[in-house]
């Protein structure tokens, strides 16, 4: 696979995937809902005075449920050194009820199938039972979290889609959402050791299908309802995972800069902080950190938290 030149360190680049994907987030957060004709033509963390934000209430530079599930993995990832769903589902709900990973504490977006998937385990579901799997269960708010999985896992291919798989049935069920995890995070891991993004994702997608076997189930989801063969794209903000996995893939293949990429995400509209993070956290991954402009760094609240997180990702430690 060709490798992009100048590669910025590996953990620069963890760091950027991290950061990238909590910075697309918060940017994202007052513009969400809107339609694309609706938003600013130069979206900012603070949005124009008189902008009807959403989530007025919320500072700017706060990351949202995206931002903070995604933390709840890394952090369980580093503490348990393995994918445990019942761990995982354990934070989830310290997040639903106390605010754990959010900033302030402060729970503020709750998508519905997670929110629904929460109350089950509440009720006492089995972490890998909770999530529905139904056809209409596929929004992004597994797609949203998963990033972590491919820059931690050091197991087979086939190991990682496991755990991504897994990671999603959480909350997400439908073989539509574990496939696109599950694409997401090997094209992760090829980005993480070097590939650029339209070669790493082509491997990917080999990968998945050696995975799996030509004729799956998975790979059929993935070829005829996910991105099939030379289709032509519309790209679209939506909550749907499939919109948000293509928006992924499509804003970073043409060598767009980290804030080019983010932007373009906010400028679909709608559910732009799902939209600008899942795409943000694969150009800040292939960019480095460096590659994020300061001023949305120093404008992201409680950045220490998730630096934490990441230096314990970075230097091996497991809590005890």
């Amino acid at each position: 696979m060709p490798s992009l030149p100048g590669l910025p360190s590996r953990a620069e680049r963890i760091r950027g995937a991290v950061l990238g994907h909590l910075v697309g987030d918060a940017l994202g957060v007052p513009y969400e809902f809107h339609e694309p004709d609706a938003l600013p033509q130069r979206v900012t963390m603070t949005p124009p005075a008189g902008f009807p934000r959403a989530h007025a209430s919320v500072p700017p530079g706060t990351w949202s449920d995206d931002g903070a599930h995604m933390l709840a993995l890394l952090d369980s990832l580093v503490t348990c050194g393995r994918l445990d769903p019942d761990d995982l589902a354990r934070r989830f709900v310290a997040w639903y009820e106390r605010g754990a990973y959010a900033v302030g504490q402060q729970v503020f977006d709750v998508g519905i199938q997670t929110g629904r998937a929460i109350l089950a385990l509440r009720a006492g579901a089995p972490a890998l039972a909770a999530g529905a799997s139904d056809e209409r269960a596929n929004g992004n708010g597994s797609l949203m979290r998963v990033l972590p999985l491919g820059l931690w896992h050091r197991g087979s291919d086939a190991a990682l889609c496991a755990d991504a798989a897994d990671s999603s049935r959480i909350t997400h069920a439908h073989v539509r959402s574990l496939v696109c995890c599950q694409v997401y995070s090997l094209w992760v891991r090829r980005l993480l050791d070097g590939a650029d993004t339209a070669s790493g994702f082509e491997d990917a997608v080999a990968a998945f299908r050696a995975v799996h076997g030509a004729r799956s189930a998975e790979v059929a989801e993935f070829e005829t309802r996910v991105m099939p063969a030379d289709a032509t794209y519309t790209l679209g903000g939506s909550g749907y995972v499939v919109d948000t996995f293509r928006a992924a893939v499509l804003l970073n293949r043409d060598g767009c800069s980290y804030e080019e990429v983010v932007r373009a995400a906010i400028a679909l509209g709608h559910d732009t902080d799902t939209t600008a993070c899942v795409a943000g956290g694969i150009a800040g991954l292939v960019h480095g950190v460096g590659a994020i402009p300061d001023l949305w760094l120093a404008a992201l609240r409680e950045a220490d938290v998730a630096s934490g997180l990441v230096e314990r990702l970075l230097n091996g430690r497991h809590a005890a």
